[in-house]
């Protein structure tokens, strides 16, 4: 059998540029817009994972949508192996589908529950064509080994596996057509906890093989410390503050990161029930904008995003401050 095909060689540079990037939804009954994602800027390189990190409805999954066309853009750029995405016609859209896929978080809605795991793997190599037909059958036993699982399973359907081989064989299909980027979108929450180790261990040794570059969109800021080399937090439909993983963890620069970060339960019991005395202040992020801001600028007039370098890579917004409810 032969060996795994490598993805072919890329230009330098990042794999996905980001720039501006807005979503709005129009409001019910004719009310006002609602902006989902606001100006998110941000890029992930080769073999490298970038996370995602909010509370629910901050915008993390709309934004991991509309950077994979899943979702329309209202305005902004996404750049992916430098080519726009954003307008791009159906054509050459779907011929791009091929460099960036998707792992979603529900491994038992995702699958087909009528299809066997064999013609699920085979539909997408079937629509992309990246291989022959004679050799399909081949590259199925190929990602069914990618992602340790028995060749032998193909002609089963999806109920007859637990929840971590389902999420296997989504990343099995995902991994199909060779992609360079893949959105991970809450792809272990569904699992239980040593599951989510394994999945996360095999994500990881696949990046390191096959030179993937993840959008990590996660909740557990647990599990993202673990996986990504950078992380962003989003706030609102914003990104509030971006940088290194272990600067943001380590030396946290905006209150909601701090506040994110304080809500983690911690594995010594006497630490937690002291924490679990000392409730996280009960607070609400109000928008500065507009005006000065913290750090003396303003960006009404100037024009510039309000992001400010705390660090090495490490930036910050002064937008959302604190205040008591």
């Amino acid at each position: 059998m032969s060996e795994t095909v490598m993805p072919a060689a890329q230009p330098e540079g990042p794999v996905l540029e980001v720039s501006d990037l807005t979503v709005t939804f129009p409001g019910l009954h004719g009310g006002a817009t609602v902006t989902a994602v606001d100006r998110a800027s941000f890029v992930i390189g080769r073999g490298e994972t970038l996370g995602l990190v909010g509370q629910s409805g901050s915008g993390k999954t709309t934004t991991g949508r509309a950077v994979l066309q899943l979702q329309k853009v209202t305005s902004g750029s996404v750049r992916l192996l430098g080519r726009e995405l954003v307008g791009m016609g159906r054509k050459p859209l779907r011929e791009m589908r091929r460099h960036m896929q998707f792992v979603q978080q529900n491994p038992y809605s995702s699958l087909h529950p009528r299809l066997t795991i064999g013609r699920i793997l085979s539909e997408p190599l079937e629509v992309h064509r990246t291989v022959s037909r004679a050799r399909i059958r081949e590259r199925i036993v190929e990602l069914l080994e990618l992602v340790n699982m028995d060749p032998k399973v193909v002609d089963r359907y999806p109920h007859e596996f637990s929840g971590g081989q389902r999420q296997r064989i989504v990343i099995a299909r995902a991994l199909a057509v060779n992609p360079d980027f893949v959105v991970c979108d809450e792809a272990v929450s569904a699992l239980d906890v040593r599951t989510q180790a394994q999945i996360v261990t095999l994500l990881q040794g696949l990046q390191e093989r096959l030179g993937l570059s993840y959008l990590f969109v996660a909740h557990d800021l647990a599990i993202v410390r673990e996986m990504a080399h950078r992380v962003a937090v989003m706030y609102s439909g914003q990104i509030v503050e971006l940088g290194p993983s272990a600067a943001v963890y380590d030396s946290p620069g905006h209150a909601y990161t701090r506040l994110l970060l304080d809500s983690i339960p911690v594995p010594d019991p006497a630490i937690q029930r002291l924490r679990l005395r000392n409730p996280l202040p009960d607070v609400r992020f109000v928008d500065s904008n507009p005006g000065p801001c913290a750090h003396a600028e303003d960006h009404a007039t100037t024009g510039t995003a309000p992001m400010h370098m705390i660090g090495p890579d490490h930036c910050v917004s002064c937008r959302f401050q604190p205040q008591p409810r």
